[in-house]
Protein backbone atom coordinates (compact mmCIF):
# COMPACT_ATOMS: atom_id res chain seq x y z
CA UNK A 1 0.00 0.00 0.00
CA UNK A 2 1.18 3.21 -0.85
CA UNK A 3 1.42 6.49 1.64
CA UNK A 4 0.34 9.53 -0.26
CA UNK A 5 3.09 12.33 0.58
CA UNK A 6 0.58 15.35 1.48
CA UNK A 7 1.53 18.57 -0.09
CA UNK A 8 1.27 21.93 1.58
CA UNK A 9 -0.39 24.36 -1.18
CA UNK A 10 -0.13 27.29 1.18
CA UNK A 11 3.62 26.42 1.56
CA UNK A 12 4.04 26.27 -2.28
CA UNK A 13 2.05 29.00 -3.23
CA UNK A 14 4.41 31.89 -2.96
CA UNK A 15 1.96 33.86 -0.57
CA UNK A 16 3.14 36.56 1.72
CA UNK A 17 1.21 37.29 4.69
CA UNK A 18 1.05 40.35 6.76
CA UNK A 19 -0.76 40.36 9.57
CA UNK A 20 -1.48 43.49 11.41
CA UNK A 21 -1.50 42.47 14.25
CA UNK A 22 1.72 42.53 14.51
CA UNK A 23 2.25 45.97 14.59
CA UNK A 24 0.04 46.72 17.78
CA UNK A 25 1.89 48.88 19.89
CA UNK A 26 1.71 46.90 23.18
CA UNK A 27 1.03 50.50 25.75
CA UNK A 28 -1.21 51.20 28.09
CA UNK A 29 -3.82 53.76 26.53
CA UNK A 30 -5.52 56.57 28.45
CA UNK A 31 -7.80 59.27 27.77
CA UNK A 32 -7.01 63.16 29.47
CA UNK A 33 -10.38 64.88 29.45
CA UNK A 34 -9.82 69.06 29.84
CA UNK A 35 -13.65 68.85 31.45
CA UNK A 36 -11.48 68.35 34.72
CA UNK A 37 -9.82 71.40 33.86
CA UNK A 38 -13.21 73.47 33.17
CA UNK A 39 -14.38 76.28 35.54
CA UNK A 40 -18.45 75.07 36.37
CA UNK A 41 -18.19 72.64 33.55
CA UNK A 42 -17.96 76.08 30.79
CA UNK A 43 -15.27 77.67 30.57
CA UNK A 44 -11.04 77.25 30.93
CA UNK A 45 -9.58 79.94 33.21
CA UNK A 46 -6.32 80.33 31.92
CA UNK A 47 -4.57 81.10 35.14
CA UNK A 48 -5.87 78.15 36.25
CA UNK A 49 -4.93 76.15 33.89
CA UNK A 50 -1.56 77.09 33.41
CA UNK A 51 -1.28 76.83 37.39
CA UNK A 52 -2.28 73.34 37.06
CA UNK A 53 0.16 72.47 34.62
CA UNK A 54 2.94 73.43 37.03
CA UNK A 55 2.19 71.78 39.69
CA UNK A 56 0.44 68.42 38.28
CA UNK A 57 2.51 64.76 37.95
CA UNK A 58 2.83 64.37 34.15
CA UNK A 59 5.44 61.20 35.65
CA UNK A 60 1.93 59.39 35.55
CA UNK A 61 1.41 59.44 31.72
CA UNK A 62 5.59 57.62 31.04
CA UNK A 63 5.12 55.45 28.31
CA UNK A 64 1.54 55.42 27.94
CA UNK A 65 -0.31 56.58 25.07
CA UNK A 66 -2.43 59.17 25.45
CA UNK A 67 -5.76 60.80 23.80
CA UNK A 68 -7.04 64.23 24.53
CA UNK A 69 -10.47 65.28 24.68
CA UNK A 70 -13.08 67.38 26.04
CA UNK A 71 -16.06 65.64 26.68
CA UNK A 72 -18.15 68.69 27.85
CA UNK A 73 -19.96 71.03 25.66
CA UNK A 74 -17.82 73.37 25.98
CA UNK A 75 -15.57 75.82 23.99
CA UNK A 76 -11.97 75.25 24.84
CA UNK A 77 -9.68 77.53 23.16
CA UNK A 78 -7.34 75.72 20.75
CA UNK A 79 -4.53 76.67 22.76
CA UNK A 80 -5.41 74.51 25.73
CA UNK A 81 -4.92 71.31 23.91
CA UNK A 82 -1.63 72.23 22.37
CA UNK A 83 -0.44 73.30 26.01
CA UNK A 84 -1.18 70.01 27.61
CA UNK A 85 0.35 68.46 24.85
CA UNK A 86 3.29 70.36 25.22
CA UNK A 87 3.72 69.05 29.23
CA UNK A 88 2.86 65.16 28.40
CA UNK A 89 5.03 64.74 25.00
CA UNK A 90 7.71 64.63 26.82
CA UNK A 91 6.60 61.40 29.20
CA UNK A 92 4.14 59.79 26.91
CA UNK A 93 4.82 57.65 23.94
CA UNK A 94 1.63 59.42 22.00
CA UNK A 95 -0.30 61.97 22.40
CA UNK A 96 -3.37 61.99 19.83
CA UNK A 97 -6.38 64.83 19.82
CA UNK A 98 -9.78 62.34 20.08
CA UNK A 99 -10.91 59.61 21.12
CA UNK A 100 -9.34 56.14 22.21
CA UNK A 101 -10.11 54.85 18.15
CA UNK A 102 -8.52 57.98 16.71
CA UNK A 103 -5.33 57.03 19.35
CA UNK A 104 -5.21 53.14 18.20
CA UNK A 105 -5.62 54.45 14.40
CA UNK A 106 -2.21 56.62 14.60
CA UNK A 107 -0.70 53.78 16.79
CA UNK A 108 -1.63 51.50 13.31
CA UNK A 109 -0.76 54.25 11.09
CA UNK A 110 2.91 55.27 12.91
CA UNK A 111 3.78 51.11 12.43
CA UNK A 112 2.67 50.87 8.81
CA UNK A 113 4.29 54.17 7.92
CA UNK A 114 7.50 52.42 9.14
CA UNK A 115 6.73 49.34 7.18
CA UNK A 116 9.18 48.77 4.29
CA UNK A 117 6.95 48.36 1.70
CA UNK A 118 9.88 47.16 -0.86
CA UNK A 119 9.44 44.17 0.77
CA UNK A 120 6.09 43.60 -0.44
CA UNK A 121 6.94 44.22 -3.94
CA UNK A 122 5.67 41.90 -7.08
CA UNK A 123 4.83 39.95 -3.99
CA UNK A 124 1.32 38.11 -3.54
CA UNK A 125 0.21 39.72 -0.79
CA UNK A 126 -2.35 38.01 2.09
CA UNK A 127 -3.45 40.72 4.69
CA UNK A 128 -4.47 38.71 7.78
CA UNK A 129 -8.07 39.31 8.96
CA UNK A 130 -8.19 37.10 12.18
CA UNK A 131 -6.40 38.93 15.02
CA UNK A 132 -6.33 38.65 18.79
CA UNK A 133 -6.56 42.44 19.34
CA UNK A 134 -8.61 44.70 17.98
CA UNK A 135 -7.26 46.17 14.33
CA UNK A 136 -9.01 49.57 13.28
CA UNK A 137 -10.64 49.28 9.78
CA UNK A 138 -9.00 52.07 9.22
CA UNK A 139 -4.86 50.08 9.22
CA UNK A 140 -6.40 47.76 7.10
CA UNK A 141 -7.45 50.41 4.64
CA UNK A 142 -4.53 52.44 5.52
CA UNK A 143 -2.13 49.20 4.45
CA UNK A 144 -4.25 48.58 1.32
CA UNK A 145 -3.06 51.90 -0.09
CA UNK A 146 0.11 51.71 0.35
CA UNK A 147 0.73 47.96 -0.53
CA UNK A 148 -1.49 48.86 -4.45
CA UNK A 149 1.26 50.45 -6.15
CA UNK A 150 4.21 47.68 -5.29
CA UNK A 151 1.88 44.64 -4.73
CA UNK A 152 1.41 42.01 -7.52
CA UNK A 153 -1.99 40.97 -5.85
CA UNK A 154 -3.50 41.71 -2.77
CA UNK A 155 -5.79 39.05 -0.88
CA UNK A 156 -7.34 39.41 2.43
CA UNK A 157 -8.24 36.75 4.83
CA UNK A 158 -5.69 34.06 5.64
CA UNK A 159 -3.89 31.81 3.67
CA UNK A 160 -5.83 28.77 3.08
CA UNK A 161 -8.78 30.61 2.42
CA UNK A 162 -8.60 34.40 1.27
CA UNK A 163 -10.81 36.84 -0.62
CA UNK A 164 -8.98 38.90 -3.62
CA UNK A 165 -9.07 42.58 -3.57
CA UNK A 166 -6.48 43.52 -6.22
CA UNK A 167 -4.51 42.05 -9.08
CA UNK A 168 -1.81 43.80 -10.92
CA UNK A 169 -3.16 44.51 -14.86
CA UNK A 170 -0.93 42.50 -17.26
CA UNK A 171 1.40 45.13 -18.99
CA UNK A 172 1.03 43.63 -22.74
Amino acid sequence: METELIVNRVAKSGLVSLDLEDYYHPGERVVYDLKDNLFMGLILKEKDFREFLKTHDWSQYEGKNVAVTCTEDAIVPTWAFMLLTIHLEPHAHTVVFGTLQDLEEKLYFDAIARINIDDYRDARVVVKGCSKVPVPTAAYVEITRRLRPVAQSIMFGEPCSTVPLYKRPKQG
